[in-house]
């Protein structure tokens, strides 16, 4: 497993929990101090179609093991572009098939600054990376997802949406200290 002292990793027992507004808080207070998010989506298998059904967004479907997108478009509304609009130097999404994420998320890591700060949404991902915080959503009247249930044990601390301003206070302070930002 790799140790990643710089990561804050946001995960969730389901959709639209609010990952993306904590991701977007944490950015805007730490933009000064050089920050780079990630939005990482597990997939299964390659050439799948959308596990929700139908044709899907296309997120579920590949055709290589992983694809990294850097997101350029601060005006969009998806969620990589809300990212970049609130101060992230760099935005990427991965999309990788859950057994080559590692590898996946080396490729990202090369190219970000060393000293850069990452914030990053996703549950698959603490399988493969111990980051500096792991900061888990959870809605104990949703179902939750079979990846939030993987992971939920190795959370630093739950938080129950919504996501008010004392609940944002406490994870401020529970951030650790960014002595390897510059």
């Amino acid at each position: 497993m790799l140790n990643d002292p710089r990561l804050i990793l946001i995960g969730s027992g389901g959709r639209n929990s609010g990952k993306t507004y904590l991701a977007v808080k944490l950015i805007s207070r730490y933009a000064k101090q050089g920050v780079y998010a990630l939005k990482v989506t597990g997939v299964e298998a390659l050439g799948l179609r959308c596990a929700r059904g139908g044709e899907g967004c296309g997120a579920c479907r590949l055709e290589q093991d992983y694809v990294l997108s850097r997101e350029t478009d601060a005006a969009s509304p998806k969620d990589t572009s809300l990212m970049l609009a609130a101060g992230a130097g760099e935005v990427w999404w991965l999309r990788s098939l859950r057994g080559v994420m590692e590898k996946a998320y080396l490729d990202f890591s090369a190219r970000i600054p060393p000293g850069a700060l990452v914030i990053a949404e996703s549950n698959s991902l603490r399988h493969f990376v111990q980051p500096a915080l792991f900061i888990m959503l959870t809605d104990p009247a949703a179902p939750q997802k079979k990846s939030a249930a993987e992971v939920a044990a190795y959370a630093d601390f739950d938080v129950t949406p919504p996501l008010d301003d004392t609940a944002l206070a406490e994870i401020i302070n529970r951030v650790p200290v960014l002595d390897f930002c510059t």
